[in-house]
């Protein structure tokens, strides 16, 4: 989870925003995390963080012989930009 809040906030900085509006993760079939799984690390990470609030949007894969299948990634990230 650390990996994956490094890379948000990446985004996050790269794009200017101030805050994460929401993100959308695949989570692999041999991740071992179940969708509450997730949300609930995810809700502790992001804790006074950009993305503290973000919406979460999963999509679980079955396929065991998908060659990320034991991964979970970060497939986009939404921003709020503050005007300049």
């Amino acid at each position: 989870m650390a990996d994956l809040m490094r890379r948000i906030e990446e985004v996050a900085r790269a794009e200017g925003g101030s805050r994460v509006l929401g993100v959308s993760v695949w989570l692999g079939a041999a991740s071992h995390m179940s969708a509450e799984h997730f949300v609930e690390h995810f809700t502790r990470a992001a804790a006074g963080t950009r993305a503290e609030g973000a919406r979460i949007d999963l999509t679980i894969s079955d396929d065991l012989d998908h060659p990320h299948a034991q991964s979970i990634l970060l497939e986009s990230v939404e921003v709020e930009v503050d005007p300049a």
